[in-house]
């Protein structure tokens, strides 16, 4: 049985946080909606983080790639709150059993979804805007 965790104006860590946990236990996760997961925090500062980790990779200089899709930036999120998700172990296996989608696939409409918290966040900016 696979749980799934519609992403719809949740916050970017709590639905991470929230994979991450399931997939450790051994359930298999799909995050649905990716592109409309919102990260929280002032525009300016979060848009500066992530064009200044793609600035080092253009620019010769050595740095982490960073993608701008946006079902690899939920993903990279989610291994990132995994024990040793690069290196092997349950990690690695755990991040195997987290899927992510943009919009709803056929398979899962109409199925019992988990709704993300819908915090009322006053400062925050979509996953969506971040990848163009």
């Amino acid at each position: 049985m696979t749980k799934i965790i519609d992403g719809t104006n949740g916050a970017l860590g709590r639905i991470a946080s929230l994979a991450a946990k399931e997939a450790l236990k051994g359930e298999h996760v799909a995050v649905i909606n990716c592109e409309n997961i919102i990260i929280t925090g002032s525009w300016e500062n979060i848009r500066e983080k992530y064009e200044s980790k793609r600035r080092k990779v253009g620019s010769g200089q050595l740095g982490p790639k960073v993608s701008r899709d946006t079902i690899k930036i939920m993903k990279r999120t989610v291994r990132g709150m995994l024990p040793n998700a690069r290196l092997g172990g349950r990690g690695k296996e755990a991040l195997g059993r987290v899927k992510c989608y943009k919009g709803v696939p056929k398979e899962f409409e109409g199925k019992k979804m988990i709704l993300s918290e819908k915090n009322k966040v006053v400062k925050s900016i979509s996953i969506k805007d971040i990848s163009k």
